[in-house]
């Protein structure tokens, strides 16, 4: 995954998890200015990849409660950011919730709206499961679009966007806002992002799946390899998840995701170590429904870049991936908000 754009139009995320949507709207040709995000671990992530990255010299990492948060921290005069993004916790709308939405105390859309309000960004761009845009929450969404409107802002769309259209190689549907000042949404596509050719999981694992078959010493190994990969080639993997950090270690999902993954070859009932940490071969890659998935591999089916790395134990690693907004997927709507801002401009010189 390429950077298409020059670096040119700034952007402060909210809620920036492990970097999934700051990784792609980056690719998209947006300088972040800061990435405010609560949990610990995944702030770490988001520094020490910072610190590797020159291009995101200057992306401030501040680890903060957002209904704490006080916009004058980030040193901005109201109306010069171009995007205000984040992806908003999904409990309050997510079907494997309770759905209660307002009533929810982790629904920080209101504390989005509060930043918008009093940041005035260009545009706004906010992520959240498909749950949101079901008919119980047309209110709810009603609501939000009226309180963007009476700040000036036009809503483009509020639509569900399925990764695997985007080059990720999994399912993984998430409810898509842009919203942007008049002057810019009227250059703006008003439509979802063209899709993309379809990855398969094996097509994404293929590399890192037989370099961790070549790291053991095992007449197994080749056979192992060409079963797996035969099964990964067949599609795309369900939607990756991260779980709850009050239950169990990690894993690939609920039954019927697990049941998923086996027609894929591999195995969802744990997570397997990297291969330099590797004690337990036959855990790893020898299970009979398959090997097991390295953290690295999640990050790859969520799209992420290879170098991409992430902090903490294997578990929190993997709750970080699990949870975070595919890159492809931001990248491809960051790009069409490049475009009506590159267009206005345009239209402005020649005025």
């Amino acid at each position: 995954m390429t950077r298409t754009n020059r670096l040119k139009y700034t952007s402060v995320e909210i809620c920036a998890g492990a970097g999934g949507q700051a990784v792609g709207l980056h690719n998209a040709g947006f300088k972040h200015a800061a990435l405010i995000e609560i949990d610990k671990d995944a702030c770490q992530t988001l520094r020490s990849n910072i610190a590797r990255h020159e291009e995101w010299d200057g992306c401030r990492v501040i680890e903060a409660d957002l209904r704490e948060f006080k916009p004058e921290e980030l040193g901005m005069e109201p109306g010069t950011l171009d995007l205000l993004a984040g992806g908003v916790p999904c409990p309050p709308f997510s079907a494997a919730g309770k759905q209660l939405g307002a009533d929810d105390e982790r629904d920080l859309f209101p504390e989005m709206l509060r930043l918008v309000d009093e940041l005035e960004p260009k545009a706004v761009m906010i992520e959240n499961v498909r749950g949101l845009l079901d008919v119980k929450f047309a209110d709810y969404r009603k609501d939000v679009a009226s309180r963007l409107e009476s700040m000036g802002y036009e809503v483009c769309y509020w639509d569900l966007l399925e990764a695997k259209n985007y080059g990720v190689p999994q399912l993984r549907p998430r409810a898509i806002l842009v919203a942007m000042k008049p002057s810019y949404a009227k250059h703006f596509q008003h439509s979802k992002p063209e899709e993309r050719k379809l990855v398969s999981v094996g097509e994404a694992l293929h590399d890192s799946m037989r370099a961790r078959y070549d790291s053991v010493t095992d007449p197994r190994a080749d056979m192992a390899f060409k079963r797996w990969y035969e099964k990964a080639l067949e599609g795309v993997a369900p939607t990756v998840v991260g779980g709850s950090k009050k239950h169990g270690g990690a894993d690939l999902g609920p039954t019927r995701a697990k049941r998923a993954w086996a027609e894929l070859g591999v195995c969802g009932l744990g997570v397997a170590n990297e291969p330099e940490d590797m004690k337990d071969a036959e855990r790893d890659l020898f299970a009979p429904a398959g090997p097991k998935l390295t953290v690295t591999q999640a990050a790859l089916i969520q799209g992420f870049p290879e170098d991409w790395k992430f902090s903490g134990k294997k578990t929190a690693a993997y709750r970080q991936v699990g949870n975070a907004f595919p890159p492809p997927v931001a990248q491809a709507v960051g790009e069409q908000i490049y475009a009506a801002f590159e267009a206005a401009a345009e239209a402005e010189r020649a005025s």
